[in-house]
């Protein structure tokens, strides 16, 4: 049985002029945001491990990179849709920073706390099970903040008013 609100499922809009501040619209929001940090961060950890640079030097520039892809998403998304780039900057940083922020903070502090894992390589089960645990806890993390961003007409919900 479907629990999640009424008003998402046609298309109908919170009081704020968003989406619905369901759990299904957080998981979709929280999901595009994992999206763009996956994406960076693999690809940060990659290039330090390729470059042969220690910890602090491959996650700063995952993290960099997470943030850069996660808003490219939200960028591409609302230029699509019409808006001039300018606008679509001041969007995409309006939408997705606390969400970036947030799941940043919560799967690199993970990887921290779990044993082995900064120093797995890439070949090595631990880094990929350790970094989708990572991603799973700030997932579950990350979705709770997103439901409360768009129930009060932030975070995703600022992109939602730009799609068709």
């Amino acid at each position: 049985m479907d629990h999640t609100h009424p008003a998402a499922h046609r298309g109908q809009h919170a009081p704020s002029g968003g989406p619905a501040a369901d759990w299904a619209t957080a998981t979709r929001a929280t999901l595009h945001c994992l999206t763009g940090c996956a994406f960076g961060e693999v690809l940060g950890m990659v290039i330090g491990t390729a470059l042969g640079w220690g910890n602090a030097p491959t996650m700063a520039l995952a993290i960099v990179l997470a943030f850069f892809f996660g808003y490219s998403l939200t960028l591409g998304a609302v230029l699509r849709a019409g808006l001039g780039l300018r606008a679509a900057v001041g969007v995409a940083l309006a939408a997705d920073t606390l969400s970036i922020t947030v799941m940043e903070v919560v799967d690199n502090g993970v990887l921290l706390l779990v044993p082995g894992a900064m120093d797995a390589h890439l070949s090595d089960g631990l880094f990929w099970a350790a970094l989708a645990f990572a991603f799973a806890v700030a997932f579950a993390v990350t979705t709770p903040v997103n439901k409360w961003l768009i129930g009060r007409g932030r975070g995703h919900a600022v992109v939602h008013r730009y799609h068709g």
